[in-house]
C-alpha cells in the first residue's frame, strides 16, 4: 500500500464532498457513490434504506468481513420560516450553532431548485447588536437570511422554499502543500474514499483476498441506524472505517491511524481489536490505540439490532470533529494500511 492509494482516496472523498448529503438526503451522493464502485469493477446495488452494499468478493471461507463507512453527513432542515423572511433551524445529527454561525449554506427544495443563504445569528452587526457577545448561540438565536430579496414569510414560500426543506453547510475543502486536508464532512466521507482506494488497490493488484469482503456505505449513521441492516449471512466481523479522534486526554494526532479501544456504547471486541493493532505493526503503519468520551459508530448499531458479530474501530485522526474538520494524507494511508493488513491475517 503506497502513497498513491491515498492521493486517490483524498480525491473521491474532494468529490462526494461537493455532494450535499445530510442524513435523510443522501440519494444522488449514494448513485455516485454506487458508480464509483462500478467503475472499479466491483458489484455494487442500492439498499432499500439508501446505503450502498459493495460485494469485493474472495474466498468463500464462510468468514466474511464487512467494512463500513458512512456517506451521510450532518445538517439541518427548515424548521419555521419567520415573518421576517429568514429561516430557523433543526439540525441534524450533531450539527452545532456554536460553529455553524457565519457559515454559507445551500436550501434544496422539493422542486428541485436551490437557494443559498447564510446562517447568521439574529441581528448581527457588532456596531449594531449590543449583546453580540453575550448571546448563546442556538438554534433559536442563529437563523438562515437568504441570498434573495425576502422580507416576509409570503415572499420566501413564493421562492417554493418550505418547511423540511433541507440546509447544508458549504465544506470549504481543502488540500495543503503540507498534505493537511481540511473541510467539513471529513466524518464520515474521507472513509468513503478510502474504501474506494481500497477497492482499487484489490484491482490493480489483483488481490486473492482470504477473506469475503462486503462494503457497507451507510446513510443514517449521524442519527444513530446507518448500519442497522444490510448485514450478509456469513460476516463473521464488521469494522467500521470512521474518523479517529483528536482532541485532550487521547493519543491520535492526524497523521495517525486511530485503532478504538472503547467508546461511550462500550468496548469494542477485544480479539478484533487485537487484530487490528497486528495489521497496524505488520503494515508498519503509525498507529495510536484510543478511547472515546463522545462517540458511537455504524458497526454499534449493527450490533443492536441483534446481528451475530464481531466489532471494530479504525479512521484516520480527525481534529474538530463535527465543526471544521482537519486531517492528513499521512494519516489516510495509515489507515489504508491497517484495511490491508487487516484482510491479510
Amino acid at each position: 500500500m503506497n502513497r498513491e492509494y491515498a492521493e486517490f482516496a483524498v480525491k473521491k472523498t474532494f468529490e462526494l464532498l461537493a455532494i450535499d448529503s445530510p442524513s435523510g438526503y443522501t440519494l444522488e451522493a449514494m448513485k455516485w457513490v454506487k458508480k464509483q464502485f462500478n467503475d472499479l469493477g466491483f458489484k455494487a446495488e442500492l439498499t432499500k434504506k439508501g446505503g450502498v452494499f459493495i460485494d469485493f468478493g474472495g474466498s468463500d471461507d464462510n468468514f466474511g468481513v464487512m467494512f463500513d463507512a458512512h456517506g451521510d453527513t450532518l445538517g439541518a432542515m427548515v424548521a419555521e420560516i419567520k415573518s421576517t423572511g429568514t429561516l430557523r433551524l433543526t439540525n441534524i445529527g450533531g450539527f452545532n450553532a456554536n460553529n455553524a454561525e457565519a457559515e454559507n449554506v445551500r436550501v434544496h427544495t422539493r422542486s428541485g431548485k436551490v437557494y443559498e443563504g447564510t446562517i447568521q445569528l439574529h441581528n448581527p452587526s457588532i456596531h449594531v447588536n449590543l449583546e453580540y457577545s453575550d448571546i448563546k448561540r442556538s438554534f433559536d438565536t442563529v437563523e438562515v437570511y437568504l441570498d434573495e430579496d425576502v422580507h416576509s414569510k409570503e415572499d420566501v414560500k413564493a421562492l417554493g422554499i418550505n418547511v423540511g426543506d433541507f440546509v447544508c453547510a458549504d465544506p470549504r475543502t481543502r488540500l495543503t502543500e503540507s498534505g493537511y486536508i481540511k473541510s467539513r464532512f471529513l466524518d464520515d466521507k474521507l472513509s468513503v474514499g478510502m474504501l474506494m482506494a481500497y477497492g482499487k488497490y484489490i484491482k490493480d493488484n489483483n488481490v486473492q483476498l482470504k477473506h469475503h469482503l462486503y462494503g457497507h456505505v451507510t446513510v443514517y449513521e449521524e442519527v444513530g441506524h446507518g448500519a442497522s441492516a444490510t448485514c450478509p449471512e456469513g460476516v463473521e466481523e464488521v469494522i467500521s472505517i470512521d474518523m479517529g479522534c483528536v482532541g485532550d486526554g487521547l493519543q491520535c494526532t492526524e497523521k495517525q491511524v486511530s485503532i478504538c479501544a472503547k467508546d461511550s456504547k462500550g468496548p469494542y471486541n477485544y480479539e478484533v481489536t487485537g487484530k487490528l493493532i497486528k495489521a497496524a505493526e505488520n503494515e508498519g503503519a503509525d498507529y495510536a490505540i484510543d478511547i472515546y468520551p463522545r462517540y458511537g459508530s455504524d458497526v454499534e448499531a449493527t450490533l443492536a439490532s441483534g446481528h451475530d458479530i464481531r466489532h471494530g474501530l479504525i479512521g484516520a485522526g480527525v481534529f474538530a470533529s463535527h465543526g471544521y474538520e482537519r486531517s492528513h494524507m499521512d494519516g489516510v494511508l495509515n489507515t489504508l494500511k491497517v484495511m490491508k493488513g487487516y484482510m491479510e491475517l
